[in-house]
């Protein structure tokens, strides 16, 4: 399986509330599935998504 990925980075001060909103957009109308989240001791999240590679047709986007 192709499998294409994204990274994240959700800055110091950023809740959890808005990390959910954020990865949920992703999921939802990305079609991005949570790899990996890093919580770093600074308060920033680094995030890693994947999702199987379209073949043909436009991809989703939602910018970073």
């Amino acid at each position: 399986m192709d499998v294409e990925y994204q990274r994240l980075y959700l800055p110091p001060g950023t809740d959890r509330l808005q990390a959910l909103a954020v990865l949920t957009l992703h999921a939802e109308f990305g079609d991005w599935e949570l790899e990996r989240l890093r919580l770093l001791p600074d308060g920033s999240r680094r995030v890693v998504l994947r999702r199987p590679r379209c073949r043909g047709g436009l991809p989703g986007y939602l910018p970073t």
